[in-house]
């Protein structure tokens, strides 16, 4: 616990986890386990031939295994919690309010849907904190008169919408998310009227911009109305268009009133110039973009950065973050606040895994304690003094500047300067991407930001609030989890290879826990190599009679028991912990070893490309919407298998193999007799009947129909694969095999 500059005055509390003792005692005999493991490897290394290369292999497995689980410890050895005191903020600071700049960022409206992205825009423009000092920037990367459009229609409904949540302390304050819990009135007489009134506004407004979309282009007499539809003509493209800047609403001008005739937020759509002769830097470069974009406009000292999909769910939010960022004894000594990404489409047992429960309640919090979060890229509270670079000075107390910069009269010649700083030459030869602004180079740009702006002296701190502050959308699909799992983990691994590896970047600037739980994260793609070998090399010498580890009757049995009974324990009491069910469980489990063998070897293979290279960085969107047949299998937990990927194949053919050397292995046991030793193979028995984990590979390869079914020609070539690696040593000797000669 945590005191401030008297009793009663601080702004927020840290409590610390209790209970460590057992933890602690968990890590040191999983520890002493593993050393043990090492060491029998090490003295029982057999003579040459195949099993000393399978030896020798499983060998560099279990020493990156251990290696890799030392370092997730290192998120769990100190949790730290925050709670805070917004009673206190407004009674002492209620005069001395920051201006707030929030950022959101789109990219594509087939993709990210128009109504989808200004249901975000609306919820954050409707927090309860003064207007006169709250400013909302959409950052439109597809350049796209669509979601112009559909911006300019939520500018109009925010003057109903604003004061009716004020009015009944709506919450959650997206217009989509709130009519969709509250299906009806929830109390008659005037609230009923106002409720039924602005549910049919927001219903007219969602139509056209739905009719709108349908018809791919605006209707013409909706361009009439606004002068900004003049910037677009036939020959714009998302990649090749001018700078746009459209001040919607001006939270200067004394006309910017809502229905109740009280002020409006500022809000403003920015669409950068674009041509296919500069590379634009991907959610960086727009980010970028609108730091310069808003230092002229209103230059908010703390900026707020929301995905498009991550809808507010608190409307209290803003305060949560400056209690931490402007508490008299700590405060200046934090550059951002990273709140949890949290998803509400989660199914109940997480098909997906997408939940990050694990991340959010258990991995955050153990940052907190060695240093502070990483950037995670929506959802953080930064002071914009901290993204431009400015190093920590700890005797310098960092204060808040409340007033709003003094800007040009003339809204047209404000948004003329504007366009300027958003041209694609504007950074040339400038440090922005560099020293200033968000990183470029990554496609987690948002980590190496975070690192870099913790390696100049910053913390930062975790928020996670009773009430979740934002809700966003998961993939609904396996093919979209994999894929988003792949860039991310790829961007992770080439920070560790760059001159940001946590290591070198921080030598002497950060903690060794907070490198450790960095490398952690920039190791996550490494982890497919000896899991893969795992899953093949396994099956193939529990087929030709090779025993890998030791008799159960000998006291080397013991460590391995142990640390997989133990390890597997915790997990299971850690997930339950933090809210997943037994299934969940199981489901994340599955996840965990389907990333590993159809996503992460795409990110490690794509890296070395790169740094060869021979490949380039590329961002990839994911898509926020699904059709009603697959979103209908996902709400019913039906894992989605129809497209035709790679990914697919190689699970399916790592599946098939599995089952296919289990039950010769199996047969040969129980009816043949032909092993000499089953004790010395049950570990390998064991792990390979664990092909438990691919019940859906296996129904959606030959007993599901309909959508959603594996593709025959995937199941066709997975199946003929698996053969191939089953009958081929057995073709070249009856005795050996081309793996274990």
């Amino acid at each position: 616990m945590r005191g401030g500059v008297g009793d009663g005055a601080v702004l927020f509390e840290t409590k610390r986890a209790k209970g460590r003792i057992w933890y602690k005692l968990y890590f040191c005999s999983v520890l002493a386990g593993l050393c043990m493991i090492w060491v029998y490897r090490a003295i029982q290394i057999p003579g040459g031939g195949g099993r000393w290369w399978a030896w020798i292999g499983i060998f560099g497995a279990e020493l990156w295994f251990g290696f890799y689980w030392i370092l997730t410890q290192a998120v769990r050895w100190n949790p730290t919690y925050r709670y805070t005191f917004k009673e206190r903020l407004s009674q002492r600071h209620q005069d001395k309010l920051p201006n707030v700049d929030i950022f959101i960022c789109t990219a594509d409206p087939s993709i990210e849907p128009p109504i989808m992205v200004i249901n975000t825009v609306l919820s954050v423009m409707a927090y309860q904190y003064p207007v006169e000092k709250l400013s909302v920037y959409l950052s439109d990367d597809g350049g796209s008169e669509l979601t112009f459009y559909a911006l300019l229609e939520a500018s109009r409904f925010s003057k109903a919408w604003l004061p009716f949540c004020k009015k009944f302390k709506v919450e959650p304050r997206s217009p989509s998310a709130y009519f969709e819990e509250t299906l009806v009135s929830p109390r008659e007489g005037a609230e009923a009227v106002d409720w039924l009134a602005t549910k049919s506004l927001y219903e007219e407004m969602e139509n056209r911009i739905d009719v709108a979309v349908k018809l791919g282009r605006v209707p013409a007499d909706q361009r009439k109305r606004h002068k900004g539809f003049s910037q677009w003509n036939s020959a714009i493209t998302p990649c090749d268009h001018q700078a746009i800047v459209e001040i919607l609403i001006d939270g200067r001008d004394e006309k910017s009133l809502d229905d109740e005739e009280f002020a409006l937020p500022t809000l403003v759509y920015m669409a950068r110039e674009k041509r296919p002769s500069h590379h634009h830097n991907f959610k960086a470069g727009a980010m970028n973009s609108l730091l310069r974009v808003s230092s002229e406009i209103s230059n908010g000292a703390i900026i707020l950065n929301v995905d498009c999909d991550m809808y507010s769910n608190n409307s209290e939010t803003v305060k949560d973050a400056l209690c931490f960022l402007m508490d008299e004894e700590k405060g200046h000594e934090f550059a951002f606040v990273q709140l949890p990404q949290i998803f509400k489409n989660i199914t109940k047992n997480d098909i997906y895994g997408n939940s990050l429960r694990l991340m959010t309640e258990v991995d955050f919090h153990g940052l907190d304690g060695v240093g502070g979060p990483l950037y995670t890229g929506s959802g953080c509270f930064h002071r914009r003094e901290c993204l431009m670079g400015k190093k920590y000075d700890a005797n310098s107390n960092v204060q808040l500047e409340p007033s709003r910069k003094i800007l040009e009269a003339n809204t047209s010649i404000l948004e003329e300067k504007a366009k300027h700083l958003i041209t694609c030459r504007y950074e040339s030869n400038t440090e922005w991407g560099k020293e200033m602004g968000l990183k470029y180079g990554s496609p987690v740009e948002d980590v190496i930001t975070g690192l870099s702006i913790q390696c100049r002296g910053w913390k930062s701190i975790y928020f996670n609030a009773s009430r979740i502050g934002f809700l966003g959308v998961a993939p609904v699909t396996l093919a979209q989890t994999l894929v988003q799992h792949k860039r991310w983990s790829e961007g992770d691994l080439q920070i560790f290879f760059s001159k940001y590896c946590p290591f070198i970047f921080g030598h002497g600037k950060i903690k060794l826990g907070l490198k450790l739980a960095y490398t952690m994260y920039c190791l996550w793609s490494p982890c497919s190599l000896p899991t893969l070998y795992y899953v093949v090399i396994l099956p193939l010498a529990l087929l030709h009679d090779i025993s890998l580890y030791p008799n159960i009757k000998s006291i080397w049995f013991m460590p391995f028991a142990y640390v997989i009974a133990a390890t597997k324990l915790y997990s299971l009491s850690e997930s339950l912990w933090v809210g997943y069910t037994l299934k969940g469980w199981w489901n994340e489990q599955r996840m965990w070893l389907f990333k590993r063998l159809a996503s992460y070897p795409f990110a490690v293979v794509d890296t070395f490309l790169k740094l060869l290279g021979i490949n380039k960085s590329a961002f990839i969107v994911t898509a926020k919407v699904a059709d009603k047949e697959v979103s209908k299998r996902y709400e019913q937990e039906m894992m989605e298998f129809g497209a035709h990927s790679l990914m697919f194949t190689i699970l399916a053919t790592i599946a098939m193999l599995n089952v296919i050397c289990l039950m010769s292995g199996v047969k040969r046991m129980v009816w043949e007799g032909e092993f000499g030793s089953q004790d010395s193979l049950l570990v390998q028995l064991v792990v390979c009947g664990t092909v438990l984990i691919n019940i859906p590979i296996y129904e959606a390869m030959f007993l599901r129909s309909g959508g959603g079914r594996m593709p025959n020609s995937v199941t066709i070539t997975s199946i003929a694969l698996a053969i191939l690696a089953y009958v081929l040593p057995m073709w070249q000797n009856r005795n050996a095999s081309l793996v274990f000669p």
